[in-house]
């Protein structure tokens, strides 16, 4: 089981490095795509590595996509405003002061985020499960992190 985990993060990381190191750029479908495959592997180790049964996983699943999505869109949103004021060399001090807010507050806005699903997850998650989660989700790091290096050599 591990092995399988492990050779499709492999995969991941692989088609998404060599997406990116394409001439031409991705385009948004192919990003949105590549999300989507990620996220739906992340969840696939977490519910592996949590446990779940048939019910927990089909609500986990749902709601961490969800969850997944509304951070990705936040850290899009402060990326995309850092950029433009970055590449604005007209910027005002009142541009500079937002988005710096912005990039500030990107951190709190994802823990609220989160601690608004992880209110939903105590729902249908034994204490352990929740507990485990946070270690779960450390170790997919870990492991991606691992396996990009990997793919560098």
């Amino acid at each position: 089981m591990k092995r399988n985990l492990i050779a499709l993060l492999a995969f991941l990381i692989l088609s998404c490095s060599s997406a990116f190191a394409a001439d031409k750029p991705q385009t948004d479908a192919q990003r949105q795509q590549w999300f989507k495959n990620m996220v739906a592997t992340k969840v696939e180790f977490l519910t592996k590595q949590l446990a779940l049964n048939e019910n927990q996983k089909a609500r986990f699943a749902k709601e961490y996509t969800a969850m997944s999505s509304e951070t990705s869109k936040l850290a899009r949103e402060t990326r995309q405003l850092e950029r433009s004021v970055s590449k604005n060399t007209n910027a005002t001090d009142l541009e500079y002061e937002k988005a710096a807010e912005a990039m500030t507050e990107f951190k709190s806005k994802e823990a609220a985020i989160e601690l608004r699903y992880f209110n939903q997850f105590k729902t249908y998650l034994s204490k352990k499960q929740l507990f485990q989660l946070k270690i779960a989700e450390n170790k997919w790091m870990r492991e991606l992190m691992k396996q990009r290096g990997k793919g560098k050599k």
